[in-house]
């Protein structure tokens, strides 16, 4: 975002971190183990807002917990990933895979606080 402020709304949010993910993979070196958690980050960085969409979608109170409970668990995931990824030397890189890692940390809590509080 321009001025540095964070969605509101946890769609855009989760679809902003994800295009954010996406943008940095592309910048990174291209190494037999980059490729492997390059794979698993993009599809757990997008699973986080598909899931959202679900649990905003949810029929009832028990789907919509178990579809928070998985972007919960997909924002670990990404972080975990994006801890394992090899930024290279380029300095820019590395402050960009410290903030994503920072926010997949606020959404696991944010979905956290969510299930506390519906639960």
């Amino acid at each position: 975002m321009e001025d540095g402020a964070k969605p509101r709304d946890l769609k855009d949010r989760t679809f902003e971190f994800a295009q954010l993910v996406r943008a940095f993979v592309k910048q990174l070196p291209r190494t037999l183990s980059n490729t492997e958690d390059v794979k698993q980050l993009v599809r757990a960085s997008g699973s986080v807002g598909a899931n959202w969409i679900e649990a905003d979608e949810a029929l009832s109170k028990k789907d919509f917990l178990m579809h928070v409970k998985i972007c919960r668990k997909e924002a670990k995931e990404s972080r975990l990933f994006l801890r394992l990824i090899d930024a290279g030397l380029a300095k820019s890189n590395v402050v960009a895979r410290e903030t994503l890692a920072t926010e997949a940390r606020e959404l696991t809590l944010i979905f956290s606080s969510i299930i506390s509080k519906s639960g």
